[in-house]
């Protein structure tokens, strides 16, 4: 692995020293403040980089979202045949030019730089020069701690290994599991707030069953993999967290879905301003979604016999109307006289 990633961990550390020698100007070089937020600026480097992604991601899970209902109604229609099913779908991503794994790219894009800090802060930990940082950096970064947390020791750290940073094993632990629990908050946090303010509330969908999913399952991951990871990568994950959720929150303002919570809050807030031109078209269409809901009839409830009745009627065959017990008694027809008297007709007229 260090073969392939070997240009990785180099542009990682190149980035880190030049953050590192800018920082070395306000604070001491080998204070874990000058290190960290090398960490930190790297974060937010990387992040800047990503924004074209994380535009594509937005405007592809907005997608996804509006092709729900048409990819469950493929799913119902061919849910014996696997294969033209996954054809169906594949059809429709190009017909509407969605695809799927635009929502993952930023998560795709981060991930060679988390894996190379990883490594890079491991080899920092074993006292090992990687990348563009030589042995006197390497053993200056290896010293330098966030709040008495080496940035390469972790968790799961024994008293020795802890001890041989210069450090005490409690401090790293409280340390690490309040970055832990800062890190899961903010995961949680962020995802709540896109299902409950950013998620179109009119359609039903499994598209949100899963993101509902996600908000618990993310910020468990990060709890249960956050022990195994170094101080320096808990500051860069909650860093790039953080990120996120300001990042969420400026495009739930600013842009957020249509039909969504936020969406009609805007819309309301621009309206009262007088900055909401709606167009009549718009306007008119609204009105006819709104109208068909409210003349949509439900389905009547049948009872146990009427189902039973039904299904014993075969098919295109009309059900006798019920007959009556009592015999009915031939009434003569009564027409009207000139003068508004009735008589009775007889059943055969005289020629």
């Amino acid at each position: 692995m260090d073969t392939i990633l070997g240009p990785l961990y180099t542009a990682v550390s190149w980035i880190i020293v030049q953050f590192h020698s800018l920082l070395s100007l306000v604070f001491d070089e080998d204070s874990g403040w000058a290190w960290g937020l090398s960490i930190v600026f790297l974060v937010i480097l990387i992040r800047i980089c990503l924004i074209p992604l994380f535009v594509k991601q937005i405007k592809a899970t907005r997608n996804m979202q509006a092709l729900q209902p048409r990819m469950k109604a493929i799913q119902e229609r061919y849910k014996s045949d696997k294969q033209r099913q996954s054809e169906e779908m594949m059809k429709l991503y190009k017909e509407t030019g969605t695809n799927p794994l635009s929502s993952c790219l930023p998560i795709l894009a981060q991930s060679p730089f988390f894996i190379a800090l990883f490594q890079v802060l491991n080899k920092i930990a074993q006292n090992k020069p990687v990348g563009v940082l030589d042995a006197d950096m390497v053993e200056s970064a290896r010293n330098a701690s966030i709040f008495g947390a080496p940035i390469a020791a972790k968790f799961m750290d024994g008293a020795q290994k802890v001890a041989d940073l210069n450090a005490d094993l409690t401090d790293v632990r409280i340390v690490t599991v309040i970055m832990i629990v800062m890190m899961s908050l903010s995961q949680f946090y962020t995802q709540r707030q896109l299902m409950t303010k950013n998620v179109d509330l009119t359609v039903k969908t499994p598209f949100m069953q899963q993101q509902k999913l996600l908000m618990y399952v993310f910020p468990v991951m990060f709890a249960v993999f956050g022990i195994n990871f170094p101080v320096g990568v808990l500051v860069y994950w909650l860093t790039t967290n953080v990120w996120t959720l300001g990042q969420q929150m400026y495009i739930i303002k600013r842009n957020p879905t249509p039909g969504s919570l936020a969406y009609k809050h805007r819309q309301e807030k621009l309206r009262a301003k007088g900055k909401l031109k709606e167009d009549p078209a718009e306007v008119e269409a609204q009105k006819a979604v709104e109208e068909a809901r409210a003349k949509r009839a439900q389905p009547k409830r049948q009872t146990k016999s009427k189902r039973q009745s039904a299904a014993a009627t075969p098919a295109g065959e009309k059900k006798a109307p019920p007959t009556s017990s009592k015999p009915q008694q031939n009434k003569p027809n009564m027409s009207k006289t000139p003068q508004g008297k009735k008589k009775p007709q007889s059943a055969k007229t005289k020629k």
